[in-house]
């Protein structure tokens, strides 16, 4: 089974210009080579340089999807961050968080960092950003990469 993360975001943005944006800050973080386009992670995914594969789409979520129900807000566009196995994981998550953070910095909207439903590792609400208070989750080299303001809290989803 693959370690995957969801960043849903709830924003005015379709999923090509999210994917643009996405792209953009890869390549200014020299994780993506300039041959990689937006399309691409629209289509089929692209593998960053440390082996994350990365695609962007639209959401239709449905009415009972968690992030509607228990966090108040309706997903439009999704980014996914499936960690690569030959990689190291710890890598690939520092990546992944400096992706989301570039990201977080030119797309408007609430959004929602998350493991499978499991842990929210993120969470923003308007202009206020939260990160969970797990430390093994935001060790201080990776709170660093965040470039927001941030405050720690820990969010859920509803366990069922």
């Amino acid at each position: 089974m693959s370690i995957s993360y969801n960043l849903d975001l709830a924003t005015e943005l379709t999923a090509s210009q999210v994917a643009r944006e996405l792209c953009d800050v890869a390549r200014s973080a020299g994780l993506f080579d300039d041959s990689l386009t937006p399309r691409l992670l629209l289509d089929d995914g692209a593998l960053t340089t440390k082996g994350t594969w990365v695609r962007v789409g639209t959401e239709t979520p449905q009415p009972w999807n968690p992030v509607i129900e228990d966090l108040g807000f309706t997903p439009t566009v999704a980014a996914v961050f499936q960690l690569g196995r030959a990689g190291d994981y710890v890598d690939q998550q520092d990546d992944m968080i400096r992706l989301v953070s570039g990201l977080l910095n030119r797309t408007p909207g609430d959004a929602v960092l998350h493991f499978q439903f499991e842990v929210i590792w993120l969470l923003r609400r308007g202009p206020e950003l939260s990160l969970n208070e797990r430390d093994d989750l935001w060790p201080p080299h990776r709170l660093a990469a965040v470039s927001q303001p941030f405050r720690r809290a820990t969010h859920e989803f509803a366990q069922e």
